[in-house]
């Protein structure tokens, strides 16, 4: 009796091109992707019928319904003045020449715009625009 012994060859999976189809899958969502700044903020801006253009580098200053301040998206312990320049100043890095954009919701107390214009002054900046909605026609 010839009792010859049996490999079990196993089947051989190739995932090269299974590792293809996924990176040219991840590759087609990365490109297709749309990235859109928006706020974490929940602001209802104004509206307004001319454009402006901004450079990249900006100083950003959100205020909401309630009269909190955002600055550069991260929001202030409390609303006092003092505290406002305060992080102005380490937002700036000290250059009062970066434009400021002030963008506060339709239902804001007029009195907490103010308060980030004065800051805003008594910092020395002097380039402030405000951010609005533009209108659609």
């Amino acid at each position: 009796m010839n009792f010859k012994h049996r490999r079990n060859n196993e089947p051989e999976v190739n995932i090269t091109p299974l590792i293809d189809i996924v990176f040219l899958l991840l590759i087609f969502f990365m490109v297709s992707t749309t990235f859109k700044q928006e706020f974490e903020v929940g602001i209802d801006l104004p509206q307004a019928s001319s454009k402006s253009e901004m450079s990249e580098k900006l100083l950003e200053i959100a205020i909401d319904r309630k009269g909190n301040f955002f600055v550069n998206r991260e929001k202030l312990v409390n609303t006092q003045t003092a505290i406002l320049k305060q992080a102005m100043k380490q937002a700036a890095n000290g250059d009062l020449r970066i434009p400021i954009v002030i963008s506060a919701d339709s239902q804001t107390p007029h009195q907490a715009v103010i308060q980030a214009m004065d800051a805003a002054r008594q910092l020395g900046f002097s380039r402030l625009t405000f951010a609005t909605q533009q209108i659609a026609e």
